[in-house]
Protein backbone atom coordinates (compact mmCIF):
# COMPACT_ATOMS: atom_id res chain seq x y z
CA UNK A 1 0.00 0.00 0.00
CA UNK A 2 1.57 3.44 -0.99
CA UNK A 3 0.64 6.89 0.73
CA UNK A 4 0.58 10.09 -0.13
CA UNK A 5 1.17 13.14 1.67
CA UNK A 6 2.69 16.64 1.17
CA UNK A 7 5.78 18.25 3.44
CA UNK A 8 6.45 21.58 4.62
CA UNK A 9 9.65 22.29 5.37
CA UNK A 10 11.18 25.27 6.95
CA UNK A 11 14.89 26.47 6.62
CA UNK A 12 15.50 26.94 10.35
CA UNK A 13 14.50 23.21 10.44
CA UNK A 14 16.79 21.88 8.17
CA UNK A 15 19.37 24.05 8.17
CA UNK A 16 20.65 22.69 11.53
CA UNK A 17 20.17 18.66 10.61
CA UNK A 18 22.44 19.84 7.34
CA UNK A 19 25.20 21.25 9.18
CA UNK A 20 25.11 18.83 12.16
CA UNK A 21 25.08 15.46 9.96
CA UNK A 22 25.99 16.55 6.60
CA UNK A 23 28.73 18.61 6.93
CA UNK A 24 30.57 18.45 10.51
CA UNK A 25 33.79 17.85 8.87
CA UNK A 26 35.54 21.21 8.00
CA UNK A 27 37.04 20.52 5.03
CA UNK A 28 33.99 18.66 3.45
CA UNK A 29 31.94 21.78 4.23
CA UNK A 30 34.67 24.19 2.53
CA UNK A 31 34.59 21.74 -0.45
CA UNK A 32 30.78 21.81 -0.73
CA UNK A 33 30.87 25.91 -0.80
CA UNK A 34 33.59 25.93 -3.80
CA UNK A 35 31.48 23.09 -5.33
CA UNK A 36 28.55 25.21 -5.12
CA UNK A 37 30.90 28.28 -6.32
CA UNK A 38 31.70 26.60 -9.43
CA UNK A 39 28.49 25.42 -10.20
CA UNK A 40 26.97 28.81 -10.24
CA UNK A 41 29.72 29.58 -12.88
CA UNK A 42 29.08 26.29 -15.30
CA UNK A 43 25.27 27.64 -14.63
CA UNK A 44 25.75 31.10 -16.20
CA UNK A 45 27.92 29.58 -18.86
CA UNK A 46 25.58 26.95 -19.94
CA UNK A 47 22.22 29.48 -19.64
CA UNK A 48 25.00 31.98 -21.76
CA UNK A 49 25.13 28.81 -24.74
CA UNK A 50 21.11 28.39 -24.51
CA UNK A 51 20.28 31.79 -25.26
CA UNK A 52 18.60 31.55 -22.06
CA UNK A 53 20.84 34.59 -20.38
CA UNK A 54 22.10 37.38 -21.92
CA UNK A 55 24.09 39.12 -19.49
CA UNK A 56 27.60 39.16 -19.37
CA UNK A 57 29.10 35.75 -18.73
CA UNK A 58 32.81 37.07 -17.82
CA UNK A 59 35.52 34.53 -16.65
CA UNK A 60 35.13 31.54 -14.87
CA UNK A 61 36.38 31.94 -11.46
CA UNK A 62 36.06 31.11 -8.09
CA UNK A 63 38.36 32.85 -5.47
CA UNK A 64 38.55 31.90 -1.54
CA UNK A 65 39.94 34.61 0.60
CA UNK A 66 40.85 34.51 4.01
CA UNK A 67 40.91 37.25 6.71
CA UNK A 68 42.62 36.35 9.58
CA UNK A 69 41.70 39.04 11.69
CA UNK A 70 37.76 38.69 11.18
CA UNK A 71 37.95 34.66 11.31
CA UNK A 72 36.29 34.15 7.70
CA UNK A 73 36.72 32.32 4.66
CA UNK A 74 35.26 34.13 1.24
CA UNK A 75 33.96 32.10 -0.85
CA UNK A 76 33.24 34.78 -4.12
CA UNK A 77 32.17 33.20 -8.00
CA UNK A 78 30.39 35.50 -10.93
CA UNK A 79 27.80 32.85 -11.51
CA UNK A 80 24.45 32.84 -11.22
CA UNK A 81 23.06 31.26 -8.15
CA UNK A 82 19.32 29.08 -7.73
CA UNK A 83 15.60 29.85 -8.04
CA UNK A 84 13.12 29.40 -5.58
CA UNK A 85 11.86 26.87 -7.66
CA UNK A 86 15.27 25.35 -7.70
CA UNK A 87 15.68 25.72 -4.03
CA UNK A 88 12.60 24.02 -3.14
CA UNK A 89 13.40 21.20 -5.21
CA UNK A 90 16.96 20.63 -3.97
CA UNK A 91 15.85 20.78 -0.02
CA UNK A 92 13.09 18.85 -0.53
CA UNK A 93 15.45 15.91 -2.38
CA UNK A 94 17.30 16.66 0.81
CA UNK A 95 14.61 15.90 3.00
CA UNK A 96 13.43 12.46 1.37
Amino acid sequence: MSEKGTISIHTENIFPIIKKFLYSDHEIFLRELVSNAIDATQKIKRLASLGEYSGEVGEEIVEVSFDEAAKTITISDKGIGMTADEIKKYINQIEF
